[in-house]
């Protein structure tokens, strides 16, 4: 393919994205496709010769698109949204046009730089202290790892590192029984171990119990086991419960115990003035991660990631082989040292692009807008007799289930809203997920798609309710 071939292939794509997003509703939002279905129509060994454009163009929309679940649908109710919007999209045509790799200063000023300056906004606008430092990693996840990475080799004054665990068994990381499946997995990876890690349970609002957290840790160090972490919950993965940030910061200050805050989804909340109170004791965290790719309406992957100390977190992850030796280093912020991969992607120009383009005002509106449908179908359901509500809503998400008349058990009802998510979601005319809370089998409708309007809401409550009836 030369110039003149991709300028007109890329002009056809741009058409096809734009009709795209202006007929996403006609598309069934899960993918109907069966197990094994996309596989078996593609080829067995790669094509020998070259393949024009319009070929595989063609099969990516007959072949990939019906194995696609849209994302970007306004009808997309489930998990939480992986969010897009038309400048983030245009500033991730532009970065994979640059196709620059990032990792330090030097291999794209501009990248750093940016980053930087978009951290510090990013900052103030959600509330947090001048002294937390920012970075972008690229997803909650790999933050939450980097978090539990800082704090090991912090407490063993980087011992870790240079000799391994051999003077530092029963380290212990805690968190409540309701927070994301990612704090297990890094446990596991930083070689902590996941019998190490203490699941805190939690209150009748799905928040940490704070007066187990205590016991425990104090028990621990009865034990002469080593108190390292503990991971709050800013919502929580199945009800965006919101944990009492303020009184265990007290607990970790008196134990000097490392205080990670995963706020993946709910963090972007903090632009509005009201939701601050969800970060009263932030003057005692040490580290800090939300996700402008779930609901700021930024292209994954977008994680943003604040540290208190920030030469906690590079020495844990600094390496200076020759081969990456530059004049500016010690002037600037080479991003490769401050997480995992070295090689680093330029998300910040997306960022960039988003805040700018919406201002804050414009994305406190969204969010408001959001929120504000929540309430009202949240009342919806409250008034629905076969229905009931089954977590506080804090935000935006909606945990209910369909519970009729004359049905008692409740394996029953377990049953019955399984085969009822399942029906919704096959109809492809919305998508929505579960969890269970307190052994619940629990609907969960979350409002946070880009382009979601109170028509969407509507039409989708109404879709519950009569397949509901027929079953």
């Amino acid at each position: 393919m030369d110039i003149d071939e991709f300028k007109k292939s890329a002009h056809e794509f741009i058409d096809w994205i734009v009709e795209y997003y202006k007929n996403i509703e006609t598309y069934p939002v899960k993918s109907q496709v069966k197990p094994h279905e996309i596989f078996n129509k593609l080829p067995d060994n790669p094509p020998m010769q070259a393949e024009n454009i319009e070929k595989i163009f063609s099969d990516f929309q007959n072949i990939i698109i019906p194995g696609i679940t849209h994302w970007q649908s306004p009808n997309f109710f489930a998990y939480f949204p992986a969010n897009s919007s038309y400048p983030s999209l245009l500033a991730e045509m532009l970065t994979q046009a640059i196709g620059a790799q990032c990792m330090k200063w030097e291999t794209s000023p501009s990248a750093a730089e940016l980053e930087e300056k978009v951290m510090n906004w990013m900052r103030g606008m959600i509330g947090l202290p001048d002294f937390f430092t920012g970075v972008i990693q690229d997803t909650a996840s790999t933050s939450t790892l980097t978090a539990i990475l800082s704090a090991r080799e912090k407490f063993s004054n980087y011992k870790i590192n240079q000799s391994g665990f051999k003077d530092f068994i029963n380290l212990r990381v805690y968190c409540s029984t309701e927070t994301h499946s990612s704090i297990e997995k890094a446990v596991k990876i930083a070689g902590i171990g996941k019998d190490n890690l203490v699941k805190i349970d939690v209150d009748d609002d799905y928040k940490m119990n704070v007066t187990q957290l205590k016991y425990y840790i104090e028990k621990d160090l009865q034990k002469d086991y080593k108190p390292m972490c503990v991971v709050v919950a800013l919502g929580t993965t199945g009800s965006t419960a919101i944990d009492p940030l303020k009184e265990i910061a007290e607990l970790c200050k008196k134990y000097n115990i490392w205080l990670h805050v995963d706020a993946a989804f709910a963090g972007s909340a903090l632009l509005l003035p009201e939701y601050r109170w969800m970060i009263e004791g932030i003057e005692q965290v040490d580290s800090f991660v939300f996700n402008p790719h779930k609901w700021l309406f930024t292209n994954f992957d977008c994680s943003a990631y604040f540290v208190r100390d920030k030469n906690a977190l590079i020495n844990s992850f600094e390496i200076l082989p020759e081969y990456l030796k530059t004049r500016p280093d010690k002037e600037v912020n080479n991003y490769c040292d401050w997480g995992i991969p070295l090689g680093r992607r330029f998300r910040a120009l997306k960022l960039w692009f988003v805040i700018r383009s919406f201002g804050v005002n414009g994305l406190q509106e969204k969010l408001r807008y959001h929120i504000s449908l929540a309430k009202e179908l949240e009342e919806k359901i409250r008034n629905e007799k076969d229905f009931e509500i089954l977590a506080p809503r804090t935000l935006n998400l909606i945990c209910f289930r369909y519970k009729p008349e004359g049905i008692n058990s409740p394996t029953e009802h377990d049953k019955l809203n399984e085969k009822l998510l399942h029906k919704i979601n096959d109809t492809g005319k919305i998508y929505i997920s579960h969890t269970k809370l307190n052994g619940t089998y629990t609907l969960r409708f979350v409002i946070a798609q880009t382009n979601v309007t109170r028509e969407h809401v509507t039409n989708a409550w109404e879709l519950i309710k009569n397949v509901s009836k027929e079953i």
